[in-house]
């Protein structure tokens, strides 16, 4: 005989409630409230997902005492939901929107929402030009640079390539640009600098989403390695505060550098990651702008899926 209070899906006005509008730990004590697992057996269906968090610590999450924020408790978070049988990532993205309501409400970084609004809106744009995930290549190598003019403005970036076709006949690659809230998208330029041109362009005002073709003039056969690189001009938005690329699937070397003008440099700056759009920023590590260049970066020997960027902040 099965025990209904562990294995019964139990659905609550309160849980739905709580799991589309949080806070993190609202929705974490309706969830266990509705699967009527006292905390122990929490506890012990976690140690069974190889995770271990003591009864003290999930008292607190509910109560909103504290909030997990470690490796091994995000591990633990994702768990949950599956013991609690929740959607996918539904406590996780709580816990990201509280960490972007952080500093007096202010948000830290792109939202969520404008994350998954932006993935939206780039596989549209994707479809437009027909252009797959991958569009047949792997990436070696990929860096890039930035530059925040001097007010405080996302002035341009440029992009190094190298990839390595993996089927016959491919010709083109399609660059992302997500520009800064309130930015321009129909006045952003793309310049095509080595071994491409620009073709067909494409772009979402509401996201500030924009996607261009660039094309090789010749077509790799399986195996074939190719080297391009191209430049965005844009300038139309207010003060940057971070810049993030979002990786689809894994690769080589990445490479990010920001630099600073001497009129606008920020107060501090910090490098993080993320699993996904909903998962909580990590990896974060102080980086202090030093030189007479005024550059930050950061390296990812291998691409992984996720997100990499780097942050700052202005006085």
């Amino acid at each position: 005989m099965r025990h209904a209070t562990e294995h019964v899906h139990l659905p609550t006005a309160e849980l739905d409630t709580a799991l589309r509008g949080g806070p993190f730990h609202v929705a974490l004590r309706a969830a266990i409230a509705a699967r009527g697992l006292p905390l122990q057996r929490v506890q012990h269906h976690l140690s069974r997902h190889g995770v271990k968090v003591g009864v003290t610590s999930l008292s607190y999450w509910q109560q909103g005492a504290r909030r997990p924020q470690r490796p091994e408790s995000l591990r633990a978070v994702r768990a949950l939901e599956e013991i609690l049988q929740l959607p996918d990532e539904s406590l996780i993205r709580l816990l990201a929107e509280a960490d972007g309501r952080a500093a007096g409400g202010r948000p830290a970084g792109r939202s969520y929402r404008s994350l998954i609004e932006a993935s939206d809106v780039l596989n549209r744009l994707r479809a437009e030009l027909g252009w797959s995930l991958d569009g047949g290549l792997h990436t070696l190598g990929h860096h890039e640079c930035l530059r925040i003019g001097a007010r405080r403005e996302l002035a341009g970036r440029e992009a190094h390539h190298i990839v390595r076709a993996h089927r016959d006949g491919v010709d083109r690659f399609v660059a992302v640009h997500h520009g800064d809230p309130g930015c321009r998208p129909h006045d952003i330029r793309v310049r095509a600098l080595e071994n491409c041109r620009t073709g067909r362009v494409r772009w979402d005002q509401g996201t500030g989403v924009l996607a261009a073709e660039l094309l090789f003039d010749t077509r790799l056969s399986a195996g074939d390695t190719f080297l391009f690189r191209y430049g965005i001009e844009d300038g139309t938005a207010g003060p940057s505060r971070e810049y993030l690329h979002r990786f689809g699937l894994p690769g080589g070397q990445y490479a990010l550098q920001v630099r600073f003008d001497e009129a606008a440099l920020p107060a501090r700056c910090h490098r993080f990651t993320q699993h996904s759009a909903a998962a909580p920023r990590t990896g974060r590590h102080e980086l202090p702008v030093t030189g007479p260049h005024h550059c930050v970066h950061v390296v990812e020997p291998r691409i992984r899926p996720g997100i990499v960027g780097i942050a700052w902040e202005w006085e």
